[in-house]
């Protein structure tokens, strides 16, 4: 696959996580809401690492560790909700948890300047 191929196939699975988490905030559960904005998150940082390093980071622990290096806006927009990501598994979310998330997720694609119909 094209480097172009991999960037646009993770800009369409940064849509469908970022529509996952916009259906299930409508529906009120909470935390798949959160799960599925930090997967877009995850992925635009994703997507961002491979686009300037030609790279994809295997786990949360090398993302993180790009992110702190090269882009350490972006790294302190994931790792401030990383907590609600990790919570979310366990405890019961609330929908300002959520909204938190959703909009460390919309701070980041302005940050790295994608628009919506990406």
């Amino acid at each position: 696959m094209t480097n172009e191929g991999i960037e646009n196939d993770l800009l369409l699975n940064f849509k469908d996580f970022y529509d996952s988490g916009n259906d299930e905030l409508e529906k009120e559960r909470y935390n798949p809401a959160i799960s599925s904005y930090f997967k877009a998150l995850v992925i635009l940082c994703d997507w961002k690492i491979y686009k300037e390093r030609g790279l994809l980071p295997k786990n949360h622990k090398e993302r993180f560790d790009f992110l702190k290096q090269y882009f350490p806006e972006a790294y302190s927009l994931a790792s401030s909700i990383f907590k609600e990501y990790r919570d979310s598994y366990n405890l019961r979310m609330k929908k300002k948890d959520a909204l938190k998330v959703k909009e460390n997720v919309e701070k980041l694609r302005n940050l790295f300047d994608i628009k919506e119909d990406n």
